[in-house]
């Protein structure tokens, strides 16, 4: 007589198999050097599939809090949010900065950038909020926030040093031809919050072959608009090597442009 496979002891294992994968949610970021005893903690939802029919992370929820996350102030979960128009890039899936940025030498603020999952083009929908700390209210206040997708070279940089220091600078791409990006540089008013102080079309063309970034190649013509920086002085240069400084046009350059980008 052949023995009977006992199912109770293989209960267990068949449920293992049957749970969705939960990614590893990102590790706490310790937020006590701007406000004592804070921290960001993220939780991670089961493995979701992506438009693209690819596996994605799930849902991530971001909470600020002092205890362990039973409370948040404030929760951080609708930074994708697109009102009266819901969908699948709503929810960010991928936690992809959280840092302590320094405005100026005596002000510190946090800042955040989270990504949906990828639309069947690679796309995203992209997230970043700036916040501060209100310590009469003893929470976190949202101080700057831009959404942008991700395919066509959009950036959003809290700037780190020099001229421009504090300042919050995007390029998104225009609409209509010649096709290049609007530049628009964010400062910070007297009450805290970030206002545009700057915001023109850019001289550099989409696809015109300069490898520096947007907001790179257009410094010179950015600073010189707000009266930071005049031609004959030093060029602005972004952080990695620039071997062949040249502005062409307004358009800051540093290997020699394709023949159909001079002019």
């Amino acid at each position: 007589m052949k023995a009977r496979l006992d199912t109770r002891r293989l209960l267990p294992w068949f449920a293992m198999l049957a749970l969705p994968a939960v990614a590893a949610a990102p590790p706490p970021v310790d937020l006590s050097g701007m406000a004592p005893g804070w921290r960001l903690v993220a939780s991670q939802g089961p493995d979701v599939e992506d438009p693209g029919g690819d596996t994605a992370p799930g849902k991530l929820h971001l909470c600020l809090t002092r205890d362990g996350g039973r409370t948040c102030r404030p929760a951080l979960d609708d930074l994708l949010a697109n009102p009266g128009q819901p969908g699948s890039f709503d929810e960010a899936h991928y936690l992809e900065s959280a840092r302590i940025v320094r405005p100026s030498a005596d002000r510190t603020m946090l800042w955040v950038q989270v990504a949906s999952v990828h639309a069947g083009n690679g796309d995203q929908r992209v997230g970043r909020m700036a916040l501060s700390y209100d310590r009469a209210g003893g929470r976190f206040l949202p101080v700057f926030r831009q959404q942008t997708s991700r395919n066509n070279n959009q950036e959003v940089r809290f700037i780190e040093k020099g001229a421009l220091r504090g300042a919050i600078v995007s390029a998104v791409p225009t609409s209509d031809a010649p096709f290049g990006f609007w530049i628009t540089v964010n400062r910070m008013n007297a009450s805290g919050r970030y206002t545009p102080v700057l915001r023109y079309r850019s001289g550099t063309r989409y696809g015109d072959g300069n490898p520096l970034a947007v907001i790179d190649s257009e410094m010179p013509e950015t600073l010189l608009r707000l009266k930071l920086w005049q031609p004959g002085r030093p060029l602005p240069l972004p952080d990695r090597a620039c071997p062949k400084p040249r502005l062409v046009g307004q358009v800051l350059w540093c290997t020699h442009p394709p023949a159909k980008a001079v002019r």
